[in-house]
């Protein structure tokens, strides 16, 4: 058995594990069983960490049964830091640590041991495991989580009002000892503040904190492990403690009375001056709300709060005037908008205080005494006619004299002038209400003492109507009348229309000139609805005879004075059916019945124009003769390409493409030459010479290429460029004759194949098939 030695003190029981126990049962039978007794076995051991010896740290030792001190027995480490931070020696088995050990970076190893035989390396007995644990000693201080903290609490807080909790953490084996047992203590920041030794709990131990004499508050925290205990080590941190504002001022003016002076001119909505109330609390404690509590100018101001600033703005709300009121007094209150209930008994959170306003003289213009005037003027008024008066004075003290003009810019015409003194408008031209009813003129009031003070004043003036046009026809009548209309019968209904506009309305009245009445064709009918209705006075009319008949009407109104016209209405003698609908007139009438102008009438014929020059055009264009293409063909070439997807049989296939099929054979003569080479009628052909006939040279083929070679120099549909022809001659003479059977005249037997194994080792095959003798191949 592989036993382990420790020479430290004694480990509890817990620690060891009873491998073998000496037990006394029974069986089924009732008879004793009995088990051998073995030791203990040691399966942990305990190591200090940061040794600081000079030596090795010992361990343990391991020791086997099977060693009888004759050195047979080598023992061997295994596991967490064997070699490294554990060795062993192999004949002894002693263990050493050979580094200091740190508990925080590792706080056990598990290793294995076994005994094996130094010679043979077979184990003597099993592997057995066991942990080294390091025993923690206080080497590391508490370690606060953060460093500085930073907390808030309100002011005027009561006592042991929780701040904030600090944490430290000590590294130590908080389950061995008080190395990591940690107490908290307040090294600055009494008598304010306190913590609690076992949880970090900072809490107030001062009532009545005020922000607004200290607000920053540094304390230092010490956590100490040992529970405290002289010898334990210790770490600090600081809190920054910042009191938060609560509303526990009020605010307060800085003065009592606050006095301004302001212009009379000064605008409405204008800034007169500005009050602040002093509080010394800060952010939203610090809003406050200014309003008027007392006046001797009812609604003259008004003041709002500023909420960047906190400043009470007083603003004006109606218009000043330095000759009716000099001074104003206001009863002005602020008040906190946020008031704290707790602290009711420190208050009252406002205060008052009066403004006073002074009102300053200012040279003002004059001012007129209407904010506008309306004037009326008939427009048959004659020139220097007085239609009104404007009227303005100087508000100030010395009541300096006014000069009135009128602005020309709003009188572009000089239609109207005014009296400088006196205010008086006249006219000075003629007005005619027609053209414009109304004038919206400018008039200026200027002191004389200083022209620079300018005020204006708009004046309205209306034109009335006078009765001063006569009616006309409402509209250009284009009237006929058929050939067998009927005596009283009615061709037309006219109506009237005059700028004029008298306060009852219009009233016309419509009657045949005195000039035309003894000898007229036609009549008029005064309908007394302000139209008249135009009537024959005959049974039948001829175009032939007079196609154009002019009717003067007299139209007139009933104003006084009466005015008058004599209207003259064109009537046209047209052929119609039986209903009366027109079927023909001359072509005057019927250009003018259709309603057909001359601009309409240039127009068509411009168009017409127009289509003509494109039809000349057109035809043209048609006779011109096309260009004979170069191609002359009843199809189209371009229709007719047909695409093959077919393989070629590369540079030997002679046969699968003709050049001649595209060319044009209408373009062929026979009497033209190649151009791209020497006609044959200025240079002989060349002759080529005749090799002689050599061993290697068979006179057939030679023959056989030189007949090809002439015949394609002299072929007229040789392509214009370099070409290779590849021809399949076999020659005359061969030894091996033709392979083909197509041609053979003999039978099988016939033939000889011995000189195929003349031919080397590519026809082999052949000649082993064929090359035998009869007897061998007839097996």
């Amino acid at each position: 058995m592989l036993k382990i030695f420790t020479l430290q003190k004694l480990i509890p029981m817990t620690h060891l594990t009873k491998s073998v126990t000496n037990y006394f049962r029974q069986d089924a039978n009732g008879v004793p069983l009995r088990r051998s007794k073995r030791g203990w076995m040691w399966n942990q051991f305990f190591l200090l960490e940061e040794y600081t010896g000079t030596d090795l740290q010992y361990v343990g030792k391991l020791h086997s049964d099977a060693d009888r001190g004759d050195g047979s027995v080598r023992y061997v480490l295994n596991g967490e830091g064997a070699g490294t931070l554990f060795k062993i020696d192999e004949k002894s088995g002693d263990i050493h640590a050979t580094k200091r050990l740190d508990r925080e970076e590792k706080a056990y190893y598990i290793l294995h041991a076994k005994a094996v035989n130094r010679f043979t390396n077979e184990a003597l007995e099993g592997e057995s495991e066991f942990i080294i644990k390091i025993h923690d000693i206080n080497d590391n201080e508490p370690r606060f989580t953060k460093d500085p903290y930073m907390a808030r609490v309100p002011e005027m807080s009561d006592i042991g009002t929780s701040v904030i909790q600090v944490t430290a953490t000590d590294a130590d084996d908080a389950t061995y000892g008080n190395s990591a047992r940690v107490v908290y203590s307040i090294l600055e920041g009494q008598p304010y503040f306190s913590v609690d030794p076992d949880t970090g709990l900072i809490k107030t131990a001062l009532p009545g904190m005020d922000r607004e004499v200290k607000e920053n508050y540094q304390v230092v925290i010490q956590a100490k492990d040992m529970a405290g205990q002289m010898g334990g080590l210790s770490g600090t941190t600081t809190v920054s403690i910042t009191l938060s504002d609560v509303n526990d001022n009020p605010p307060r003016f800085t003065k009592t009375l606050y006095e301004f002076r302001v212009p009379e001119s000064t605008e409405l909505g204008s800034v007169v001056g500005l009050i602040r109330a002093m509080d010394a609390d800060i952010g939203e404690n610090a809003e406050m709300d200014y309003r008027i509590i007392g006046s001797d100018g009812p609604g003259m101001f008004d003041i709002t709060t500023n909420r960047s600033t906190q400043d009470g703005v007083i603003v004006l709300r109606k218009p000043l005037d330095y000759e009716r009121k000099r001074q104003y007094s206001l009863r002005v209150q602020v008040e906190n908008v946020h008031i704290n209930p707790r602290f009711f008994s420190m208050g009252p959170f406002r205060d008052e205080a009066t403004i006073k306003i002074i009102v300053e003289d200012v040279d003002e213009p004059p001012v007129f005494e209407r904010a506008s005037y309306v004037m009326e003027v008939k427009e048959d008024a004659a020139r220097n006619t007085v239609i009104g008066s404007v009227s303005a004075s100087d508000p100030d003290d010395k009541n300096s004299l006014v000069r009135y003009s009128i602005d020309r810019r709003t009188d572009m015409d000089r239609v109207f002038n005014i009296h400088a003194g006196n205010g008086s408008v006249f006219i000075l031209r003629e007005l005619d209400r027609e053209e414009n009813a109304w004038h919206n003129i400018s008039v200026i009031a200027t002191e004389f003492n200083n022209p620079r003070q300018i005020s204006r004043v708009p004046v309205y003036i209306r034109v009335l109507d006078v009765n001063d046009n006569a009616p006309t026809f409402a509209t250009n009548y284009e009237t006929f009348v058929c050939e067998n209309a009927r005596a009283n019968q009615v061709i037309q209904t006219v109506s009237a229309t005059d700028p004029d506009e008298p306060l009852g309305g219009h009233r016309f009245f419509f009657s045949l000139a005195q000039e035309a009445a003894g000898k007229a064709n036609f009549s008029v009918r005064d309908n007394k609805d302000n139209t008249a209705g135009i009537l024959t006075r005959r049974n039948s009319y001829n175009s032939l005879q007079k196609s154009i008949y002019h009717v003067p009407v007299v139209i007139s109104d009933g104003e006084f004075p009466m005015q008058s016209s004599t209207n003259t209405l064109t009537i046209r003698v047209c052929t119609c059916d039986r209903e009366g609908n027109m079927k023909l007139c001359n072509t005057e009438a019927l250009t003018a019945r259709a309603g057909l102008s001359t601009g309409a009438l240039v127009a068509i014929l411009l168009c017409v124009i127009i289509l003509l020059m494109i039809v000349v055009l057109f035809a043209a264009l048609r006779r011109q003769r096309k260009k004979e293409p170069l191609i002359i063909s009843k199809e189209d070439v371009r229709d007719n390409v047909v695409s093959y997807n077919d393989e070629g049989g590369g540079e030997e296939d002679t046969q699968a493409f003709d050049i001649g099929t595209l060319r044009n054979p209408e373009a062929i003569e026979e009497s033209k030459q190649r151009r791209d080479i020497v006609p044959e009628t200025f240079y002989p052909p060349v002759r080529r010479p005749v090799l002689p006939p050599t061993r290697d040279n068979n006179g057939d083929v030679r023959d056989f290429i030189n007949q090809r070679l002439q015949d394609n120099d002299s072929d007229p549909t040789a392509p214009p460029y370099d070409s290779l022809a590849t021809y399949a001659y076999e020659g005359n003479g061969s030894v091996a004759e033709s392979l083909s059977s197509l041609e053979s005249v003999t039978t099988e037997g016939d033939q000889d194949y011995n000189y195929l194994s003349e031919w080397g080792p590519r026809f082999k095959k052949l000649a082993d098939m064929y090359g035998g003798d009869d007897s061998d191949r007839d097996s």
